[in-house]
C-alpha cells in the first residue's frame, strides 16, 4: 500500500509540475463595460479604439479607451520601456487586435477622449479617402496636442 501512495504522489507531482503556466501570449480579455483606462478610468467600452499592453517584467496588462491615453500615460509616468512591449489596438473595422505599431491611423475618427487616431490593419481596409499616419506620428500628434 505505502509504495501505490508513493507511486500515485510521484504521478501527481509530475503532473502538477508539468502544469507549470506559461505567459500568456496575445490579447489579454477585455471585460468590456467593467474594465477601465489605465490613465483616465473611464471604462473601457469602444471596440473599436482600444489598446492594451503587457508590462515585459512583471506581466501586468494596461488597457486604454484611446491611443491618446496611453501615449500621456507614458509620458507622465515617465515609462522607458514603451518600444520594447507589445502593443496591441483593434482595428477600426474587424475590431480584431492587431499589433499598434504597424497599424495604420486614420487621422479624423470618432474615438473615446477625442483624439481621433483610430488603427487599421491595412490602408485598403476603408475606402473613404483617410488620411493614415504611422504609429509614431500618431505619437508625436498626440503629444503635441498636448503641448509636449
Amino acid at each position: 500500500m505505502l509504495k501505490f501512495k508513493v507511486v500515485l504522489f510521484s504521478l501527481f507531482m509530475l503532473i502538477f509540475l508539468g502544469c507549470e503556466k506559461e505567459v500568456d501570449k496575445g490579447p489579454a480579455k477585455v471585460h468590456w463595460d467593467r474594465d477601465m483606462c489605465a490613465r483616465c478610468v473611464m471604462v473601457l467600452s469602444d471596440r473599436k479604439n482600444t489598446l492594451q499592453l503587457k508590462d515585459p517584467n512583471t506581466q501586468r496588462v494596461f488597457k486604454f479607451d484611446d491611443i491618446g491615453c496611453m501615449v500621456l500615460w507614458f509620458k507622465e509616468e515617465n515609462i522607458e520601456y514603451k518600444d520594447t512591449v507589445e502593443i496591441l489596438i483593434t482595428d477600426a473595422i474587424t475590431g480584431e487586435w492587431i499589433d499598434a505599431r504597424k497599424a495604420f491611423y486614420a487621422t479624423e475618427n470618432i474615438t473615446p477622449m477625442g483624439y481621433g487616431f483610430s488603427g487599421y490593419k491595412s490602408k485598403e481596409s476603408t475606402k473613404d479617402g483617410k488620411e493614415f499616419i504611422s504609429y509614431d506620428e500618431a505619437v508625436k500628434r498626440v503629444l503635441k496636442i498636448e503641448g509636449y
